[in-house]
């Protein structure tokens, strides 16, 4: 995979926030959601998320697709696609709800943890 080596280096650009909690769930401290990232190392998309969860200081489960074989048939059957980067929204109200796509994922993680 030699292009590969050209896409480790994507920039994290700056994204606009969203808004995903209430303002009196904010001020509780309540996190009404739990995250998980389903991705691999060599993946350069991944590593751009990874990059952004690190600067940000988030720390969210990960699961390796390639590695566990269980996390990628959840990824297939939850999510629909083996793409990776894809984090697995779940919310207290017991919604389940997979994000596709890098920046797309970054911008949902900037918005739902900087408004809290």
């Amino acid at each position: 995979m030699a292009y590969c080596g050209a896409l480790a280096e994507l920039p994290v650009r700056s994204m606009p926030q969203m808004q995903s909690q209430t303002e009196s769930q904010v001020q509780a401290g309540a996190r009404t959601e739990q995250h998980v990232l389903y991705q691999y190392a060599s993946c350069p998309f991944c590593q751009r998320v990874l990059r952004y969860l690190a600067e940000a200081g988030i720390e969210i489960e990960l699961r390796d697709v390639l590695r566990d074989a269980e996390a990628r048939r959840e990824l297939l059957e939850g999510g629909g696609s083996t793409q990776v980067p894809c984090l697995r929204i779940d919310t207290t109200q017991g919604d389940r709800r997979w994000l596709y796509e890098s920046l797309d994922i970054i911008a949902y993680l900037r918005g739902y943890y900087q408004s809290g």
